[in-house]
């Protein structure tokens, strides 16, 4: 039976950067995203350069039960996930109080029950097996919470330790979780708000294929956490050795709209 890849958020940035870095080195994906337009060329494009094996599903993983019913549909198409990339994710800018909260459930959503979701489900698979991969994207600001991007960094310090605790429980099975801790990237991740802030005009971002190469290093060879750039690897040590309240005002005004 012929082994797959799958990437969930493989329409744009990190996701569609990996899934071309990854059918470079032959392997078969199988690519999840709500954007059928960017899924069906990303997918055309992948099987004619490198003849390998591409589909892909249209899920929106911010839906109730959107992991069981992708695992579900998976497993009734006999396709066989010995890789998976959980990237799908998105972040907000702005006063916790003033922003929607429609917007935070569904940040939760994709950040975390998706990805938790699709981590027991084909982790379980994998540890039946007896051998697969699973990296999880998340951030800087696992490291780092910044005030305005407050239940964005909540979730990604969540996905942070949950993999490192899932990690462990899944040592000697054969299965090796990772997490990948980029800074900021160039993507359309960013809204113009976010690209106001004092943080993104000092540490500039890095290109997503960049990330990616990164990424898939970690994903395919690597163990435990990657923290992307020596930049964003010093930001992410500067809590050890400052205190709290002035942590947290460098922190805000890094996070806040230059003047």
């Amino acid at each position: 039976m012929k082994e797959y890849t799958l990437i969930t958020g493989a329409s744009s940035g990190i996701g569609y950067e990996m899934a071309k870095q990854l059918a470079s080195k032959n392997f078969n994906l199988l690519l999840v995203a709500r954007s059928e337009d960017k899924l069906i060329k990303l997918q055309e494009e992948l099987k004619t350069q490198f003849k390998i094996e591409v589909e892909y599903l249209l899920y929106d993983l911010s839906e109730p039960n959107s992991a069981q019913d992708l695992y579900n549909n998976i497993k009734q198409k006999n396709y066989l996930v010995t890789g998976l990339v959980n990237n799908a994710g998105f972040g907000d800018y702005g006063n916790f109080v003033e922003t929607s909260l429609k917007k935070d459930e569904e940040m939760i959503a994709v950040n975390i029950t998706a990805l938790v979701g699709l981590t027991k489900l084909f982790g379980a698979d994998m540890k039946k097996a007896g051998k697969g991969r699973i990296m999880n994207v998340a951030s800087l600001l696992s490291f780092l919470p910044f005030p305005y991007y407050s239940v964005y960094s909540a979730t990604k310090s969540f996905v942070l330790a949950f993999t490192e605790t899932v990690a462990a429980e899944l040592e000697c099975t054969g299965v090796i979780v990772t997490a990948l801790c980029p800074g900021t990237i160039e993507t359309p991740f960013h809204t113009e708000a976010m690209r106001k802030t004092n943080a993104m005009s000092t540490n500039k971002p890095m290109p997503a294929d960049v990330v990616a190469k990164v990424g898939v290093e970690l994903f395919l060879n690597g163990k435990g956490k990657k923290i992307v750039g020596f930049m964003n690897w010093f930001l992410s040590n500067l809590p050890r050795i400052t205190p709290d309240k002035i942590m947290m005002k460098i922190k805000k005004n890094l996070a806040s709209l230059k003047k």
